[in-house]
């Protein structure tokens, strides 16, 4: 079974919620246009000033997705 790959991007400051939102809307719109096994991105608030936005993607997809869009980090995704 292929594994699922969590893209994570960092955002910081007073308008870390905002900006991570956002840019969850660019990754959803990425994930269609390449038309990915996955479409799943979300935003994850770790503290005040700082929230992540994130993408789902299966293991094969995944250097095609980070070459695009340079996440600052991945990790494994357990359901």
């Amino acid at each position: 079974m292929e594994r699922k790959i969590k893209l994570i991007w960092e955002f910081y400051g007073p308008d870390a919620e905002q900006t991570a939102k956002h840019h969850q809307i660019h990754l959803e719109e990425f994930a269609k246009k390449e038309n990915l096994t996955l479409d799943i991105a979300g935003v994850e608030y770790v503290t005040e000033m700082k929230w992540l936005a994130y993408l789902i993607c299966m293991e094969s997809e995944m250097i095609k997705v980070r070459d695009a869009l340079k996440p600052l980090r991945g990790e494994l995704f357990e359901e």
